[in-house]
């Protein structure tokens, strides 16, 4: 049996959701080993002359402890 946590992440990117999702799993993996999924649990943009310009998310990362 495999022993999984969860640790939440918040990550931005000036392109897209998906590359903000890119960007968390990227710095996570710095430091975390063994990662198996990532869950996007909130998506959020902000807007500049009327158009989206900075796309974040906050992600739960789950890694397997050995």
């Amino acid at each position: 049996m495999a022993v999984l946590k969860v640790i939440e992440i918040l990550a931005n990117s000036d392109k897209s959701w998906e590359d903000a999702a890119n960007n968390a799993v990227s710095e996570a993996s710095k430091s975390v080993k063994n990662i198996r999924s990532v869950y996007i649990n909130e998506q959020s943009a902000t807007v500049k002359d009327g158009k989206m310009d900075n796309f974040r998310v906050n992600a739960k990362i789950t890694f397997e402890v050995k």
